[in-house]
């Protein structure tokens, strides 16, 4: 019962969020970039009902709701501070979403705007279900005590908050002294795309965190019921994995990285797109 009203809450806000900061802005300037300001909020208020709503142990839901807050909020901000100082989004649309259009209309699409608005606002719907879904289903769990799962999920957002961190201080050091260099050093040495990887990890610690209430809840849901809130839930991490590498994240940004720095041709032929691993000789 919880949980629906959780989903329930979670979902009437969303809706209201993205009407608001995506679909307006969108019907006036034809830039999907205002998503990057409602998803990172979105995630911030499933953190809020977590905290509010949720009826797990008072130390499990309000780590777990803290977690999401501070995904959210951090992002959320950082957007914000960065449309504030370059223009992005309020004035000009990312690079990564004019690939997506670029992408469309090569193929012929007739419903160019159709199709960017549709892939914005399903990042709503992902705030309404599958990302709100690890979160809600620990808030809502009876269990008593910490799971090792869960410490093995929460460590791991940790450390996977930790790399991203150290992979985008290392971009920005390298960018201030090679500004059309190709990022090479550290992280980047290992994965073209460690910042991406780590947030995938994010994700994944949450729902590996998510496994033991799932579990708990084997004998008291019907097994349809049971396996798609545990499919939901794993589809966090899916999600996540395919959006940051095809659809806002790997692709779009070598797309342009090709065309402006001289050298990433080879870069790519040595280093793992997205898994580390050691380069190539």
């Amino acid at each position: 019962s919880t949980l629906l009203d959780m989903l329930f809450s979670n979902a009437i806000a969303q809706a209201v969020l993205f009407f608001f900061v995506v679909c307006i802005p969108f019907w006036r300037t034809k830039r999907m970039s205002y998503v990057d300001i409602a998803w990172p909020f979105g995630v911030a208020i499933i953190g809020a009902h977590i905290l509010l709503m949720g009826e797990a142990e008072p130390i499990r839901n309000t780590i777990v709701g803290a977690v999401y807050l501070f995904i959210g909020l951090r992002m959320g901000i950082g957007a914000i501070t960065m449309a504030k100082a370059t223009g992005v989004i309020f004035k000009y649309e990312f690079p990564r979403y004019k690939y997506r259009r670029t992408m469309l209309e090569a193929e012929g699409s007739k419903h160019v705007d159709a199709h960017m608005l549709g892939e914005a606002v399903a990042q709503g719907f992902a705030n309404m279900t599958v990302l709100a879904l690890p979160g809600f289903l620990i808030a809502t769990s009876s269990l008593q005590g910490i799971s090792i799962w869960e410490v093995a999920g929460l460590t791991l957002w940790a450390l996977a908050y930790l790399t991203e961190s150290i992979a985008d201080g290392q971009k920005m050091w390298f960018i201030s002294k090679n500004p059309k260099g190709v990022c090479n050093i550290g992280l980047w040495k290992y994965s073209r795309h460690p910042n991406y990887f780590s947030e995938w990890l994010v994700w994944t610690g949450l729902v590996v965190a998510t496994v033991p209430s799932w579990l708990s809840l084997a004998d008291v849901e019907f097994v349809f019921v049971w396996s798609v809130l545990g499919i939901g839930a794993l589809f966090a991490s899916v999600m996540l994995y395919v959006t940051l590498v095809y659809l806002t994240g790997a692709k779009p940004a070598e797309y342009y990285s090709v065309q402006k720095r001289e050298g990433y041709k080879e870069y790519q032929r040595k280093t793992n797109m997205f898994f580390p691993w050691f380069p190539r000789d």
